[in-house]
């Protein structure tokens, strides 16, 4: 049964903690990111930790919901942690593997890049293995262009795997200085 509740937007909880982490677990175990194990998860506490960190300085932290339910989420970190590179981010999203193909991953992206723009970033940064030919196709929609290939970086399904650097302006871009 495809689901006809709206999508929602909104700034993530404590609450959402749990069902973020289900998302990404599952796209640790079973989807391009597939890891031996993960024990390099985070675990509920460090989600609610690094969650309360990004919002405290101001960087998105959004989830998607329809119908009560959390079917993805996106957030931004620093892209490089030196000064000059303040500017910058980095982005993560992901969608519930049952909600897949229903826009979510637009949704929050635009979400997305709005809340960075207005917060003063100037370029986001992501990658995308180079496989996830949805994940490519969506940033190519949001005026994301290659900025590098990353070859055999992930080992995976006993096998090599190459990573996309993907790049967007955001607001003036590398236009004019930002304000001081």
């Amino acid at each position: 049964m495809e689901n006809t509740q709206p999508v929602v937007i909104r700034p993530s909880r404590d609450a959402d903690v749990d069902a973020m982490l289900a998302i990404y677990r599952h796209h640790i175990r079973r989807g391009i990111e597939e890891a031996l194990d993960d024990s390099g998860t985070p675990q509920p506490d460090d989600l609610r930790d690094r969650r309360k960190n990004l919002r405290n300085r101001r960087f998105p932290h959004l989830v998607a919901t329809s119908g009560g339910e959390i079917v993805g989420y996106a957030y931004v970190v620093l892209f490089r942690k030196r000064p000059a590179y303040r500017y910058t981010v980095k982005h993560s999203i992901y969608v519930h593997h049952d909600h897949l193909g229903r826009g979510i991953g637009r949704l929050l992206m635009r979400e997305l890049i709005d809340a960075c723009a207005a917060a003063g970033f100037r370029q986001m940064i992501g990658y995308i293995d180079a496989d996830n030919t949805a994940s490519l196709g969506l940033h190519e929609a949001f005026g994301f262009s290659t900025a590098g290939l990353l070859r055999g970086v992930a080992y995976r399904y006993g096998r090599w795997a190459d990573s996309v650097m993907v790049q967007r302006s955001l607001g003036a871009g590398s236009t004019v200085p930002p304000v001081l």
